[in-house]
């Protein structure tokens, strides 16, 4: 098979550097096989395509995101990242997926988002709760308004979308949404970072 043997004289044999040769194929799950028949893409149809996968001869899969979302950004905005969407499937078919993959010799890489989250996460609603200058604020990018009353926008950022880059909330300050409103944008200050992701 002509793919087989480019892929083989592509490779890189050093185990700690796999990933700059590697053939990686990007599976977005809510489309790419619907294993349950709601016709939503789920683990189980992705476990039913593991062969396919190992045929096509690649190195690793990359997920991407599979966490509970409001999928006002395609699942980036993400409302638990320690949990699977329940309309892709659970943790256990997670856990039975990377085992799988894993069977065939194919590494798995998670799309985890850790610039901006839903507007639903925890991390968020503990921000709009909290005061200015708490760890659980300075996880996310707040600043005041500016004008007279405070009610213009912080800056004259864009959406990568179009509009304002800020949303306004309480307490007389802006968050940066650079994406959707729906998705305040994250300071990458993020308390304990190693055990949440």
């Amino acid at each position: 098979m002509v793919t087989e043997s480019v892929l083989n004289a592509t490779r890189v044999e050093s185990p700690d550097r796999w990933w700059r040769q590697a053939a990686v194929y990007q599976v977005y799950p809510r489309s790419f096989a619907d294993g349950n028949g709601d016709g939503v893409g789920d683990f189980l149809g992705l476990i039913s395509r593991i062969d396919y996968l190992r045929d096509l001869g690649i190195d690793a899969v990359w997920l991407s995101p599979f966490y509970p979302s409001e999928l006002a950004d395609g699942g980036y905005d993400v409302a638990d990242y320690r949990d699977v969407d329940p309309r892709i499937g659970t943790l256990a078919d997670f856990d039975a997926l990377v085992a799988r993959l894993h069977d065939v010799d194919i590494k798995v890489i998670v799309d985890i988002v850790p610039n901006h989250s839903s507007d639903q996460h925890a991390w968020f609603q503990e921000a709009l709760r909290s005061v200015p200058g708490s760890a659980a604020r300075d996880r996310y990018i707040f600043r005041d308004g500016r004008g007279p009353d405070g009610s213009e926008p912080p800056s004259d950022w864009t959406s990568i979308f179009g509009g304002p880059a800020w949303t306004a909330c309480r307490m007389g300050s802006g968050i940066c949404t650079c994406s959707l409103a729906s998705s305040p944008t994250g300071t990458g200050r993020i308390p304990r970072c190693d055990r949440t992701f």
